[in-house]
């Protein structure tokens, strides 16, 4: 069966720090005909369900803990039979959202498979301590959450967040990725690794 990614996109505010954004999320939805994984949970379910279109879900991953990546998380995984996984460094931000629901941790190097698709975590933290981005070999791309953008690393500037930090995630962890792995990205249009890493040292110098 061929492989594939597919794109939902919801609608619905960011929150932290007491400030709230309006913002478009993209979910990412990898896999086969039969199965697949679905990154992050924003906003509302039912696209998501509806994009599915009834494969297996082998997994809810939320490349971090922020408000609207993990939105509609445990409800989705009730809704899709199916585990919802998260970096256990970003507890402290599920919990802003959902107190009272757990998730199974993840653990860098973790592997999870969906058909013929292995993804592999990639512990970056920078923009959460718990940012995890997942590479698939097999379709040449990251989902890269809030790490990566087009246009540069993601947000620094709130809470449990580092910009040193992010940069070395980037450096270190994707920039060891082929240049032309694409990057979807947690908002936004997608990119590639080598037209960004070109920029590292703008941002640098740039210091925030």
């Amino acid at each position: 069966m061929s492989a594939n990614v597919n794109r939902v996109v919801t609608s619905g505010t960011f929150e932290l720090d007491g400030g709230s954004w309006d913002v478009d999320n993209n979910i990412w939805i990898v896999g086969d005909d039969s199965d697949v994984v679905v990154f992050d949970a924003a906003h509302t379910a039912q696209p998501i369900i509806d994009a599915v279109g009834g494969r297996n879900v082998v997994a809810v991953v939320c490349t971090h803990g922020h408000n609207d990546h993990v939105t509609v998380a445990p409800d989705l995984g009730k809704a899709l039979d199916a585990p919802v996984f998260l970096h256990p460094a970003d507890d402290v931000l599920w919990r802003m959202t959902h107190p009272d629901s757990d998730f199974q941790p993840v653990e860098d190097g973790l592997v999870l498979r969906a058909g013929n698709v292995e993804l592999r975590a990639l512990h970056t933290p920078g923009h959460s301590p718990g940012s995890v981005c997942w590479f698939a070999p097999e379709l040449n791309a990251v989902i890269s959450g809030d790490t990566l953008f087009s246009g540069g690393p993601g947000a620094t500037g709130r809470s449990f967040s580092d910009f040193p930090t992010i940069l070395e995630s980037i450096s270190g962890r994707l920039g060891m990725l082929p240049g032309e792995t694409v990057v979807y990205t947690g908002h936004g249009d997608t990119t590639t690794i080598g037209d960004e890493l070109v920029h590292y040292d703008e941002w640098v110098a740039r210091g925030s």
